[in-house]
């Protein structure tokens, strides 16, 4: 992140959704002393939870959180089409439903980006499995992709947050390991992988369409 800073400078953002990773990223970056920004995207479903460690976040280490919202003409249209659950008729309509309040959401935040931050581990998912530290994110236009945190375990995340007396969502004490949109969200059962409790009605991949990845 000394390298991100350094070398993107204002051009450069952590994208936060609140999860572990994501708090202890804030904590580092408050400590390194650099002025990146740090932004959200709240898509109008998010749990109380994490609003809660939003504001907590805000207080303790005095940051302005920048937060991007759907846009209200697309969310209206797709309510009116699909209605207010559609995630759960299909793959097709929750992947509709993740494009409009996450990914173009998304999209807008990182246009005036050279590089972004994320809380991506590989043991998160298999689908994650082969992030780099640095890498190119082509679905994004060519941005810089920083994901500091690559080879952390979960034990080293929870480690430092308790060690640095980091806030966090409370959820993750109530058997929550991926934190989204309260719909779409569960805790997981004992021996579950840690991304079961997203789209838990769906099988196979667990992505909302942030993180994807494609060779070119």
């Amino acid at each position: 992140m000394e390298w991100a800073i350094s070398r993107f400078g204002s051009k450069v953002a952590l994208a936060s959704s609140f999860g572990a990773e994501d708090v202890v990223l804030i904590d580092m970056l408050t400590k390194l002393g650099g002025k990146t920004r740090v932004f959200t995207i709240d898509t109008g479903r998010l749990h109380q939870g994490t609003y809660n460690v939003m504001d907590a976040i805000r207080e303790k280490y005095g940051i302005p959180i920048e937060v991007y919202f759907p846009r209200t003409e697309e969310v209206e249209e797709m309510v009116r089409e699909h209605g207010l659950n559609l995630f759960y008729k299909g793959v097709e309509f929750r992947t509709l439903c993740c494009h409009v309040r996450k990914v173009e959401p998304l999209k807008r935040a990182l246009s005036t980006f050279d590089a972004w931050i994320t809380g991506l581990r590989r043991e998160q998912a298999p689908s994650r499995a082969s992030i780099e530290k640095v890498e190119i994110d082509h679905v994004n236009n060519g941005l810089v992709k920083i994901n500091p945190l690559a080879d952390w375990t979960s034990q080293q995340v929870w480690a430092y947050i308790r060690r640095n007396n980091v806030p966090y969502n409370i959820l993750l004490d109530q058997g929550y390991t991926s934190i989204g949109c309260a719909p779409c969200t569960r805790p997981i059962k004992p021996g579950e992988d840690p991304r079961a409790g997203r789209w838990w009605w769906e099988r196979g991949t667990k992505e909302c369409g942030l993180h994807r990845r494609f060779q070119v």
